[in-house]
């Protein structure tokens, strides 16, 4: 096994401290000077453990006013996603198709959840939601990227589980960070809108397998376009 260094040990220490002590986001931090007292270990071991910690979103460093607890952001998950996907890409691999399965296989086993327990306000959110692409298809030949990614986001408020979100909003962020490489040519607006609709009208119904169907013919266009690309 590859031995740790001495960042990723402290690192991993600091972490702890954190659970030990309950800290959460925007918690102050013990000083410099107090985690090398703490964990005896030199200034410069500790500079080069918070900076690694602060690329992870795990704490801020915040210049004149000391360390507090990170956001705990899924960005650095996000942007690890979209990196690999494009490299593994650009080699011939199928690295956004992977990529997009992950995402299909979470949003069509959630959805059946959904479909029993999805409130009336958020199927008119949804309704709303359907209705602006189904505008932005008519007047502008295209649905934003920003619409379809408040459906979905939308589509599992019901659940109330903030870290499912983030999970799925990562998903979505690294996708859309190397859609440029597979997107010249996009499923026809109105088509996708049908597609949403019938999730809507699918999660109404309360009917779960035919929302699940409804959802895996939303990846649909996408997995075509992937597998050609990748032809």
């Amino acid at each position: 096994m590859p031995r740790t260094t001495v960042s990723e040990d402290l690192q991993a220490r600091i972490r702890q401290l954190i659970l030990d002590r309950g800290l959460g986001p925007g918690s102050p931090m013990p000083t410099e000077t107090e985690l090398v007292e703490l964990f005896d270990v030199s200034r410069v071991s500790v500079r080069e453990a918070l900076k690694a910690l602060q690329a992870l979103r795990v704490v801020e460093i915040r210049r004149g006013s000391g360390t507090v607890v990170g956001s705990l952001s899924m960005a650095p998950f996000a942007e690890g996603l979209a990196f690999r996907a494009a490299v593994r890409h650009r080699h011939g691999e199928a690295g956004l198709y992977e990529l997009m399965r992950v995402r299909e296989a979470l949003e069509a086993g959630l959805i059946v959840g959904v479909a029993t327990s999805v409130p009336a306000e958020d199927l008119d959110v949804l309704r709303g939601i359907v209705a602006a692409m189904e505008r932005e298809a008519c007047d502008e030949g295209s649905i934003a990227r920003a619409t379809d990614r408040a459906f979905h986001l939308a589509l599992y408020r019901s659940l109330d589980n903030h870290l499912l979100s983030e999970v799925l909003d990562a998903f979505w962020a690294a996708m859309e960070k190397v859609r440029g490489d597979f997107d010249g040519g996009h499923q026809d607006p109105l088509t996708t809108c049908a597609q949403h609709r019938e999730i809507v009208d699918a999660v109404a119904a309360g009917d779960g397998p035919r929302a699940e169907r409804a959802m895996r013919t939303h990846f649909d266009g996408i997995r075509e376009r992937l597998l050609a690309g990748q032809g």
